[in-house]
Order: structure tokens, then C-alpha cells, then sequence
């Protein structure tokens, strides 16, 4: 058996898909899965474990990956996207089983391509439940509690000294937190744990700004910004680290599949469609900015990242690390 999947969104989104291509390799262990993918994020198949191929779609690869999935030969064809794209690849594919959400036949173009059909609806939950429901709409036992899962290919390796790792930047402007909450967040970090800061940052103009401004102390020679050349260094650097914190990025995933304490800051959007899901993460949203949420619902408006408390986020790290 011969399974497509597509996801052609951000890292986020990939991250997240994780537990569906889990549950399907589960259902379907004699398959081969192959996962497509948009070049931005194809750094990161060699860290999922549950796929045994890739096809990757982008600016100038032409005509060879839809030829790809032209003559897969694929079983069965799962699109995690919806978009333009990925409703043509899962009509390309001619697989006997093709899968997609429901909201998408509101495209009556799109909804061509697909024979069964997925009701989830991801506003009313997590986008990684959202993914899973696609593979429960072809196999219903599958298990609902998988979680998001990276594993590193074995060369990768991280700095030996111990570092906490800090990153400011994002694709949305309105996603900023303050330079001067940055600044505070890294000279607690050594000034009372003793950690090296690592701060990364993609190669972005405003990103790079944005770092470049923020306030540290000259003296204590354990500050250092890294631009990791791919997703695999950033990942490598994300899972050696003792805390991560983070705005609502792509970072957030990254250390949420490794299982590594994490705070994450949420200003405009809704934490519950994109927290991190295991025990070790706090999560700070905007609209309630002065301690960490503990309740999370569909319809949480957001708010002006400048409104997160700097104490507050330094209480919460200072309780995740006194923890074993």
C-alpha cells in the first residue's frame, strides 16, 4: 500500500501533523507514506520518523514533483492543506481513497478532487485533534491522544554547555513582544540559572533588527545570536536546550515535539488552536497577560503583545526550571 499525504503550510503546521501521520502509519504498518511538503519546511522530513519519503513542491522544481505524484501509484491520498495546490496533487494522484475537510467543498472547483470527506471544523479544535480527524474520517479507532514528535537524525548535535534558547521573531509584526521583555528574560536567565543565551533568528530584515535590539549584559559573555542555516540546526539547537522561550511561532512546535520546558507568548492569536500540548509548557496570551493561562476556549479574543507581563514571564521561568 502506497499513502500520500500533503501539507504545504508552515512549520507550524507540519509539526502538528506528526501525530495524524503517527495514527496512520499505526493503522496502515505495511504502507509507505510519503509526506509532500513546500521547500521552506522539507528540512524537516529526515526528523519524522513515521514517513518514508518525500515530495517536495516549490519555486523552480518545475514539473518533477507532480510527476511524482502523478505516477505514485498511491492507495490512498490524505490533504492536511486545502488550498488550490494540494486539492490538484490529491486529484493528480488517481488514488481510489482521497481525503479532505469538509470546509473545503465550499470550493466546488477543489471539492472535485476528493471522495471522502473529514467534518472537522479546526476553530473548534486543536489543530492537531483537526489533523487527526482527517485520518480518523478512513479509519475510525485511531488513537486520540497522539502528541506532536520530532526525531533528530543522528548527527545532529547541540552545544555541550547548558543554554536556554530565546526567540523574538515571527512572520507577523503584530506577534512582537517587547525588545526590553527580551532583555529582562535573558539576564534573569543568567544572572540567577546561570544559562547561557542563545538567541535565534531567521534571516528576515525586521527580525534581525528586532533582535539586534535587544538589551544584555556586555559583561557576562554568555549572550550569542545564531541564524541556523536550516530547520534541522534550528530543531538541533531547540532540543538541546534547558528552556525555551518563545513567541507564537514555528519555535513553539519545534520544542513542543521534543518535550523541552517552554514558555510561549500568544498575543493575537488563540492559544487554543496552537499551544504547545505536554506538561513542561506555560503559556501567556495577551488578553489575560499577568500569570499564565490555565483555561483555554474556541473563542479567546487576542490582544497587543506589549501587554504580557515581564514579571510574569520571568515568575514562570523561574518555576520551570526549579522543577527536576
Amino acid at each position: 500500500m502506497r499513502i500520500l499525504a500533503l501539507q504545504l503550510k508552515r512549520i507550524g503546521d507540519l509539526v502538528l501533523t506528526t501525530p495524524a501521520l503517527r495514527a496512520m502509519h499505526a493503522a496502515w504498518p505495511e504502507a509507505k507514506i510519503v509526506l509532500g511538503v513546500m521547500d521552506g519546511t522539507a528540512p524537516l522530513l529526515s526528523a519524522i520518523p513515521s514517513i518514508q519519503g518525500g515530495i517536495v513542491f516549490g519555486r523552480g522544481r518545475g514539473w518533477n514533483p507532480w510527476q511524482q505524484v502523478l505516477t505514485g501509484g498511491w492507495d490512498m491520498c490524505f490533504d492536511f492543506t486545502g488550498n488550490d495546490r494540494s486539492a490538484f496533487a490529491t486529484a493528480l494522484s488517481r488514488a481510489k481513497t482521497r481525503v479532505g475537510f469538509e470546509w473545503v467543498r465550499r470550493n466546488r472547483l477543489r471539492a472535485l478532487a476528493y471522495k471522502t470527506w473529514s467534518p472537522s471544523k479546526v476553530r473548534d479544535v486543536h489543530t492537531s485533534q483537526h489533523y487527526l480527524d482527517l485520518v480518523a474520517a478512513a479509519k475510525a479507532d485511531i488513537d486520540p491522544d497522539l502528541r506532536p514528535e520530532l526525531v533528530l537524525p543522528a548527527a545532529s548535535s547541540a552545544p555541550t554547555e547548558p543554554y536556554a534558547l530565546l526567540h523574538p521573531g515571527t512572520a507577523r509584526l503584530e506577534k512582537y513582544w517587547t525588545t526590553a521583555g527580551w532583555g529582562a528574560v535573558a539576564a534573569d536567565l543568567f544572572q540567577k540559572h546561570g544559562l547561557k543565551t542563545i538567541i535565534t533568528s531567521g534571516p528576515d530584515a525586521y527580525e534581525k533588527a528586532h533582535v539586534a535590539e535587544i538589551p544584555h549584559l556586555e559583561e557576562d559573555r554568555k549572550w550569542e545570536i545564531q541564524y541556523p542555516k536550516d530547520l534541522i540546526s534550528l530543531a538541533t539547537l531547540v532540543a538541546g536546550a534547558r528552556i525555551v522561550v518563545s513567541c507564537d511561532t514555528g519555535v513553539v512546535h519545534l520544542a513542543s515535539a521534543f518535550r523541552i520546558p517552554q514558555i510561549a507568548l500568544f498575543g493575537p492569536t488563540n492559544p487554543f488552536h496552537w499551544r504547545p500540548l505536554h506538561d513542561r509548557a506555560v503559556v501567556f496570551s495577551a488578553a489575560q497577560p499577568d500569570a499564565p493561562l490555565t483555561e483555554f476556549t474556541p473563542r479567546m479574543k487576542g490582544a497587543p503583545m506589549d501587554q504580557i507581563s515581564t514579571a510574569a514571564v520571568v515568575r514562570a521561568i523561574d518555576s520551570l526550571l526549579a522543577q527536576p
